[in-house]
């Protein structure tokens, strides 16, 4: 495990888009918000090209990342917006260049891809969190949320209880072990390939946002006949926005979860606000974790040093 250096303010920060086209007008409305914690804003060069659904080609893209990487006056990578191509990313990612700079990165959605892939691969500890233009850009953006990133400037443990939200526990238990996960489409889109999700001895988190029921039961499915339900020590589920509905006869997203965690042996407690939300609790990727469903609640190690 590599922990990152915290942040100091004078701090200049990246920000790039390595999936979907970022809302300009949202992206500029952050900057002003990371000035207020005292940092420097430097934005990718392809930051606002358009390819499509895609911010850019995979060429532009990755030029953004490895760039941001490769510069020593960058402290941090926040990642504008999710959609979709980060996957497509994976490929040609030089995770030696990471390794031998490891810095902080922040986002979720479609970059649970680059969460999965760049902790697998070189051990860094990554953060699932709010992102610049679709979330901080975002007239609704929360105190609670904004608050999230001072973890960035001093290291401390996360504690979650139901203070900030009420939880539902499905297995009753206490586990620990490093918190891994996402976004569950991005999780099950690994499967398969060479970064595949590892979720043996993990606290695995899933998020998600417009599944519905059926859908998320399929990707549940999947997950189970994969054998990495079976596998971990506890999970976590964090929102699951806008999941409810479809056409014709359903059943409910807590039918579901039951289903599928019901028969597991780990802890499983749900109803973090984490995820494709506000308040939208950030956590680190990769570190160690206690999931306690008795006390209901969690405890997460820092993520920087």
């Amino acid at each position: 495990m590599i922990l990152p250096q915290r942040l100091q303010k004078g701090d200049t920060v990246g920000i790039i888009a390595p999936a979907g086209p970022p809302n300009q007008k949202q992206l500029k409305q952050s900057y002003s918000f990371f000035q207020e914690l005292g940092l420097h804003v430097k934005l990718g060069k392809f930051t606002q090209s358009v390819y499509g659904y895609l911010a850019g080609t995979d060429e532009q893209r990755l030029i953004d990342f490895h760039e941001m990487v490769r510069d020593s006056t960058v402290k941090a990578i926040f990642f504008a917006r999710g959609g979709y191509g980060t996957g497509r990313l994976i490929p040609n990612i030089d995770f030696q260049l990471i390794r031998n700079n490891p810095k902080i990165m922040w986002g979720y959605s479609d970059i649970t891809y680059l969460h999965t892939a760049i902790r697998q691969q070189t051990g860094l500890v990554t953060f699932h969190g709010p992102m610049a233009a679709s979330d901080v850009g975002d007239p609704t953006f929360d105190a609670l949320s904004a608050q999230s990133f001072q973890q960035l400037f001093t290291p401390v443990k996360l504690h979650y209880t139901e203070a900030i939200s009420p939880l539902h526990t499905y297995v009753s238990g206490k586990a620990t072990g490093r918190l891994v996960g996402g976004n569950l489409s991005l999780l099950v889109g690994t499967l398969g390939t060479p970064y595949e999700i590892e979720t043996k001895g993990n606290i695995l988190l899933i998020e998600d946002i417009g599944e519905v029921p059926y859908q998320v039961d399929a990707m549940l499915n999947q997950l189970l006949l994969a054998g990495k339900l079976q596998e971990v020590a506890g999970i976590v589920v964090g929102d699951f926005a806008h999941s409810e509905g479809g056409k014709g006869p359903t059943l409910s997203l807590q039918d579901v979860f039951s289903h599928y965690f019901s028969t597991l042996s780990c802890p499983v407690m749900a109803g973090f606000r984490i995820g494709h939300c506000f308040p939208h609790f950030a956590i680190p990727l990769g570190t160690e974790a206690m999931l306690d469903t008795t006390k209901k609640e969690l405890k997460i190690c820092a993520g920087v040093q």
